[in-house]
């Protein structure tokens, strides 16, 4: 009886907020000394960054992925293919932004945004509110909608290592019409 309570909480949550759609989201990337670190759009000195076909930025990049996915629309590999040169080294907040007009197109609003950053290195704490205004910035939405948080690896696997980076998104939609 009580999950059966719960569960009715959570849907009259949903309704009261107007999320009838939910998107999750994840990237990854290893670490190159001949990149530069870009995380929620913003540019962490570190003397190393992400490896990737664009800027490598994982958090936006697992944001993309989940408003896809929330919106039916196909994941972040097959929107911006890493076979087309147009997309070498491109800023993943312009991938961001064309999604978000994707996902308008379909008939649905963004109403929030929760990220966790898996990193071994470097600390995040000084660049969690800036990721987290940047990331509102970009999508239209009031700071209070977007979450950032930072999880370490424990020393498992390639990011505990410090090897890789990696996000995970969820995102919440709402139809517009």
């Amino acid at each position: 009886m009580a999950w059966r309570l719960a569960w009715a909480g959570v849907s009259g949550a949903a309704r009261i907020l107007g999320i009838n759609r939910v998107g999750i989201g994840t990237d990854v990337h290893l670490v190159d000394t001949a990149c530069r670190l870009v995380l929620g759009h913003v540019a962490i000195p570190t003397g190393w960054g992400l490896r990737g076909h664009s800027d490598g930025d994982v958090v936006l990049h697992a944001i993309i992925d989940a408003m896809a996915g929330a919106a039916g629309l196909p994941d972040i590999g097959e929107m911006f293919p890493d076979s087309d040169p147009a997309y070498r080294g491109v800023d993943s907040g312009e991938l961001l932004t064309r999604t978000l007009a994707e996902v308008g197109g379909r008939g649905y609003g963004l109403v929030n945004v929760d990220v966790t950053i898996h990193a071994e290195e470097p600390r995040l704490s000084p660049w969690k509110q800036a990721m987290r205004e940047e990331v509102a910035r970009l999508l239209g939405l009031p700071t209070e909608a977007v979450s950032i948080k930072a999880k370490t690896g424990e020393g498992v696997d390639a990011v505990g290592r410090g090897e890789a980076i990696a996000a995970t998104a969820v995102v919440g939609l709402a139809a517009t019409g």
